[in-house]
């Protein structure tokens, strides 16, 4: 393989921000479920006024008044969020500087397709997540996503090289670039759904006893998680639609015809479509709620399906790249 054009100082450097990235996101979800399991007492920390400081009302003189601290569980959270956002920023870094090592997009392996798929999910859930009250959902986001990154990094890892000539085209940029960030955003929308059977079932009730109980009952209210997975899939579908699209003229170019059935394009489709009956559904009366949720859940596990055994394991015309 020919290496002549690749800067292993830069390689090295992708490495070791995928590496740290990995280890703050760790961290990251540590701290959040710390405070996801404070939470209970978050109502009552926040009524009680404790001193940090004297502060004289200058209105009333001689009168001390206490200024209110924030929760134990709060501050601990706020920090991991702070990670949360340093673990993007190098997982950006990893991604910038396998390209600049190779010269080409860094996309052109399952290592590099993950990676930009994991960054993609984060940054839309950064978005759908800016709220202080959504916080407690980053501990379920950043567990799919730190289980695909350490598949990533110790199974799927491969040292920087340049593509294969059957990839090297500008339709790679493109194609696989849009699936991935639809793919990226479809993991948030499928955890959004999975949280609100979860909160809409009898684990939401007040009365239900257990410790999985408990937690699911400090989870944003169950209308609030389908706003999100509706709003996410709303903004994907039609991204990873057009990513079908783009690789389905691709094909035209490099096997001659747009669509021969392989297990990567037929899964894709058959993805897509769970989507589009998803949408479907939440605009139908009858099939909102739990029966909708269901429809996206399945579209979730369609996409992972995709994402693993179809690219992995199946043997069709994608299985020489492991891509897109």
């Amino acid at each position: 393989m020919n290496t002549s054009h690749i800067d292993v100082g830069l390689a090295r450097y992708s490495d070791w921000a995928f590496t740290s990235a990995l280890i703050v996101l760790v961290i990251a979800l540590l701290l959040l479920a710390v405070e996801l399991a404070y939470s209970r007492t978050r109502a009552l920390a926040e009524s009680e006024l404790v001193s940090v400081g004297v502060r004289a009302d200058s209105a009333t003189p001689g009168v001390v008044l206490a200024e209110p601290r924030r929760p134990l569980g709060e501050r601990v959270g706020r920090a991991g969020l702070a990670l949360v956002y340093l673990g993007i920023g190098l997982l950006l870094a990893c991604i910038v500087l396998r390209g600049a090592a190779t010269a080409r997009p860094p996309w052109g392996n399952m290592y590099e397709f993950i990676n930009l798929t994991c960054f993609s999910g984060l940054v839309a859930s950064a978005v759908a997540l800016r709220r202080p009250q959504y916080r407690s959902l980053w501990v379920f986001v950043l567990l799919p996503v730190l289980i695909l990154l350490t598949v990533s990094g110790g199974w799927l890892y491969a040292t920087a090289a340049p593509v294969m000539p059957a990839l090297q085209s500008y339709w790679l940029p493109i194609h696989v670039s849009v699936v991935s960030i639809g793919s990226g955003v479809f993991l948030v929308a499928g955890v959004a759904s999975v949280l609100y059977l979860l909160r809409s079932s009898r684990l939401g009730d007040p009365d239900t006893p257990g410790v999985l109980a408990r937690l699911v009952r400090r989870l944003p209210d169950a209308q609030t998680l389908d706003r999100i997975a509706y709003r996410t899939t709303t903004f994907a579908f039609p991204v990873f639609g057009f990513g079908v699209i783009f690789g389905a003229i691709w094909a035209a170019g490099a096997w001659g015809r747009y669509w021969d059935w392989d297990p990567k394009e037929t899964v894709s489709f058959i993805a897509w479509i769970v989507y589009a009956a998803y949408l479907h559904a939440r605009s139908t009366a009858g099939w909102r709620g739990n029966k909708a949720a269901w429809i996206n859940v399945v579209g979730f596990v369609a996409m992972i399906f995709n994402l693993f055994f179809v690219n992995l394991v199946t043997v069709g015309l994608h299985s020489y790249a492991g891509v897109g």
